[in-house]
């Protein structure tokens, strides 16, 4: 049982409901510009909305506290967790849909998050730190220990500690105005060395010399940036240097965020939640007017029906809080992976002269394996040392059966060059670039939608470093076009 932290229940109410307002400004400012790279130049909603846009940033904490709500006897733990992914989430975005693929494979958490995720370090967690700071004013190890039992469905490592961060400042808000102090409460929860922690003591330090954030913002990217938009590291540093720069004031602070650039709906969206929750009163009536109360969610939010109002949504958690009665999660434990999870390929190596040579040879490629040995993989995120083949190209060929005819995504996403065959005939390619590996923004020439029968086929991937490397990665997955592009799970067969 945790320690109750007295708070007047109807300061509790105000600063909460602040809470969820600053949440919907700073998401329906940010949206727009989701995944630019910045710095922008924001001082007010552009375009001004006529309601609060949805977001995943709420949507998933409306949905955990509905699940909650509906128990005859509420408890945050993991099975929870793992029937609302299965139930009512049709997100396939990223981590999430690595997630539903995970537990459809039959893992559990914690290890949902860790396996086989690329993602395990995006900011899907630490947007929906604010319904266990809300559930725990004031009691910060509370907080932080729901925080951790939501953030191992999808994540792990840096993904994790972003969100227990700032369950436990932002349950130490409520009832501490002092915004070092604040931090300083989340810096308990997670271990020294994490480089969320050393990104946040960077920024803090850098801020100190110079209070200039474009500047700092240059010193965060030089040090923590990332290929992918939603890395939690970068973006919880632009969050923290918001809130530096504008030292309690919302629209400045809220602005700052998405000025930064990279997931601007969420870095603003958290700034905006903790500023409401230390001081109601900074969220001018300019914000909240043309977003309204009402509560708006994302379609693909399933089977739930919630509040209509952010007011009724602050009451449901109210009333939560007191049948929760502050007890503390059992933390999900361990467990031995399903059997039959790894990947069967076969892989080869050869010199070919297929590279550099322009757009129009691909197409004429002439497609021919080398000798080819078998290999299991750990999953679909494959980590390649490459030390035995020198400057050979690496030739991958994966099976995988589909049970009825379908519309499928094939994504083969790597860093390097590469060039992909479907059923031996040439696919797509492209000369290096950055890694996305999720089916709804891949980066282009790494993914062809396609009809296939049902049956056995194949992908060969042929890949060339540009310059010698030890190791290589590459992520592989089938999606189906029908189904919001999720994940199928288990599509993969040993080759013949």
């Amino acid at each position: 049982m945790a320690q109750e932290v007295l708070i007047e229940i109807d300061r509790y109410r105000e600063k909460m409901m602040a809470c969820w307002l600053g949440k919907a400004v700073g998401g329906t400012l940010g949206m727009p510009y989701e995944g630019y790279a910045g710095p922008l130049n924001l001082s007010f909603y552009d375009p001004v909305p006529a309601t609060m846009v949805a977001n995943d940033d709420l949507d998933l904490q409306v949905l955990w506290a509905c699940l909650l709500a509906q128990q005859e006897e509420p408890k945050v733990d993991a099975a929870l967790f793992v029937q609302g992914w299965k139930d009512h989430i049709d997100f396939p975005w990223d981590e999430y849909g690595i997630c539903k693929r995970n537990l459809a494979n039959g893992i559990l958490p914690p290890l949902t998050g860790s396996h086989d995720n690329w993602f395990i370090n995006g900011m899907g967690a630490a947007i929906r730190s604010e319904l266990w700071a809300c559930l725990a004013p004031g009691d910060s190890a509370l907080a932080a220990a729901y925080a951790r039992e939501d953030a191992c469905l999808d994540h792990a490592e840096e993904g994790i500690w972003a969100e227990v961060w700032l369950a436990a400042l932002q349950s130490a808000a409520f009832v501490e105005s002092d915004l070092k102090k604040v931090i300083g409460v989340g810096f308990e929860y997670i271990p020294e060395g994490s480089e969320i922690r050393s990104a946040i003591e960077d920024t803090q330090g850098w801020w100190d010399v110079c209070h200039d954030w474009k500047q700092v913002r240059v010193q965060i990217l030089e040090k923590y940036g990332h290929e992918n938009f939603t890395n939690v590291t970068e973006n919880l540093a632009f969050t923290l240097l918001a809130l530096l720069d504008g030292d309690g004031d919302f629209s400045r602070s809220i602005c700052t965020a998405a000025n930064c650039g990279k997931d601007t709906d969420c870095t603003a969206a958290t700034v905006g939640a903790i500023l409401g929750i230390m001081n109601p009163d900074s969220i001018g009536e300019e914000w909240l007017k043309p977003i309204g109360r009402d509560l708006v969610l994302s379609p693909e939010i399933v089977g739930i029906s919630p509040p209509v109002t952010l007011d009724g949504f602050t009451d449901m958690i109210v009333d939560l809080r007191i049948r929760l009665a502050g007890e503390m999660p059992e933390p999900a434990e361990s467990n031995e992976m399903p059997a039959g999870l790894s990947v069967s390929a076969l892989i080869g190596s050869a010199d070919v002269p297929w590279f550099g040579h322009g757009w129009q040879f691909a197409e004429a490629i002439d497609l021919k394996l080398p000798e080819m040995r078998p290999v299991e993989f750990a999953g679909t995120w494959v980590q390649y040392d490459t030390t035995p083949i020198g400057q050979n190209a690496i030739f991958v060929e994966y099976t995988f059966s589909l049970d009825v005819a379908m519309h499928v995504r094939v994504m083969f996403n790597t860093h390097e060059n590469c060039r992909v065959f479907l059923d031996r005939e040439f696919a797509f390619a492209r000369e290096c670039g950055r890694m996305a590996p999720s089916s709804h923004r891949v980066p282009k020439n790494q993914a062809i939608d396609v009809e296939l029968s049902a049956g056995r086929h194949t992908v060969v991937a042929v890949l060339k470093t540009p310059e010698p490397r030890s190791k290589i990665e590459w992520v592989i997955g089938i999606s189906d076009r029908n189904d919001n592009d999720q994940w199928l799970p288990r599509v993969f067969v040993t080759p013949i």
